[in-house]
């Protein structure tokens, strides 16, 4: 796929970009160089290869989930200014 200057100016029109004739030649350029290795990236054959969420097998080292702290929540709420139900009250803000 290749884009004509006419393309370019019209999609700058669309996203409401103003752009001066050189500029317009510089972008189709460069998108034009965009979807040259697009094509090249899609014919390369891809059977057999199953898709990774990463260009590295790495893995994320995680620290063990095991409590540290104890349970304050009946401290916290002694000293809140309205609770319910072990609930925290605030006041209506939407009407």
């Amino acid at each position: 796929m290749s884009l004509t200057l006419q393309d370019v100016k019209r999609v700058a029109l669309l996203a409401r970009i103003a752009v001066t004739e050189e500029e317009a030649a510089a972008y189709q350029q460069q998108l034009n160089g965009i979807f040259g290795l697009i094509e090249a990236m899609q014919a390369v054959d891809t059977t057999g290869v199953a898709p990774m969420s990463h260009s590295q097998d790495v893995c994320q080292r995680l620290r063990d989930d095991t409590v540290t702290e104890t349970d304050q929540h009946e401290k916290f709420q002694a000293i809140a200014p309205q609770v319910e139900a072990g609930l925290y009250l605030v006041p209506r803000v939407i009407e």
